[in-house]
């Protein structure tokens, strides 16, 4: 239940940020995962899809890049990197 939290409010700050864009379509999302986010890439994605549909951002390409480092500074934290939009 945690990670869908996490990534329900990562899809909120997709869609302000596409829509202050002017955005009419997310087309992608670069995400990256702490290593201990307690998220696998695979995990993250099924979580992501469930969360962006019905939004802007349903069907967006996905590139997830999952850290090892658990002596990163944001070793706990999923961080979103970039998005594409269409407007």
């Amino acid at each position: 239940m945690h990670e869908a939290g996490l990534v329900n409010d990562l899809i909120r700050k997709i869609e302000t940020l596409a829509r202050a864009d002017g955005a009419t379509k997310v087309t992608g999302v670069e995400v990256w995962l702490g290593a201990l986010s307690h998220m696998s890439a695979g995990h993250f994605e099924e979580h992501f899809v469930q969360a962006a549909a019905g939004t802007i951002a349903a069907g967006a390409a996905l590139s997830v890049q999952a850290s090892a480092d658990i002596d990163d500074p944001h070793a706990q934290e999923i961080l979103l990197r970039s998005i594409d939009v269409e407007t």
